[in-house]
């Protein structure tokens, strides 16, 4: 199946595992946004650039935290600043919406294959971004930060998400759009197709 910006495998796969942020949900400028609001309020403020931002995309807040602490010498709270991000997202969720593309996809398997999403965001963010899509009843299993103990690039939350469905690792499709979900995927034993940023129109 080819879309304008990524192809899918026509067979190989009993069941598909999508990340959410930035694959299902164009949701990562809002995302950088609640980081700066964050590490502002943290007295951090100008110490996340954009470009390693994505480049740490999928990977548990607390963990990019812990690194920016090491980056920087901070000494920055990785559950208070976790926390003062997520709830700067939640203010902003009339900045995201679905990428239509992986969507058409998803919609397009629904009651054929097991589909399943596999993410490095908490539950509860993760659940209100799906509820102001509109998207929640179309997965059968959502994985999330709070289900596992090593975030991405570490396999944990895609061999959860296989698990639950119920299929072996080697059967699942993996759709990303980061480089440390990428790798999860890959570690997992998993086929893995990237999906590249949308294109943004000029108004």
């Amino acid at each position: 199946m080819r879309f304008s910006s990524f192809e899918i495998p026509d067979s190989g796969y009993d069941a598909i595992i999508f990340d959410c942020d930035g694959t299902l949900i164009d949701s990562m400028p809002a995302h950088y946004e609640a980081w700066q609001i964050a590490l502002d309020e943290h007295g951090a403020s100008g110490v996340f650039q954009e470009d390693v931002f994505y480049a740490m995309g999928g990977r548990p807040t607390t963990d990019i935290v812990s690194q920016l602490n090491g980056d920087y010498d901070l000494s920055l709270d990785p559950a208070a600043v976790a926390d003062s991000k997520r709830r700067a997202f939640l203010t902003l969720l009339d900045k995201v919406a679905v990428i239509d593309e992986v969507v058409d996809f998803a919609k397009s398997q629904r009651g054929k294959k097991p589909m399943a999403i596999a993410t490095g965001g908490t539950r509860m963010v993760i659940e209100k971004t799906l509820q102001a899509c509109g998207i929640s009843d179309l997965f059968d299993e959502v994985i999330t930060a709070d289900d596992v103990t090593a975030g991405k690039p570490d396999p944990e939350v895609f061999l959860t998400a296989a698990e639950r469905l119920g299929v072996a690792p080697d059967k699942c499709l993996v759709l990303e759009d980061a480089a440390p979900g990428v790798m999860a995927a890959q570690l997992a034993g998993m086929t893995v197709v990237c999906v590249p940023p949308p294109v943004k129109v000029e108004q």
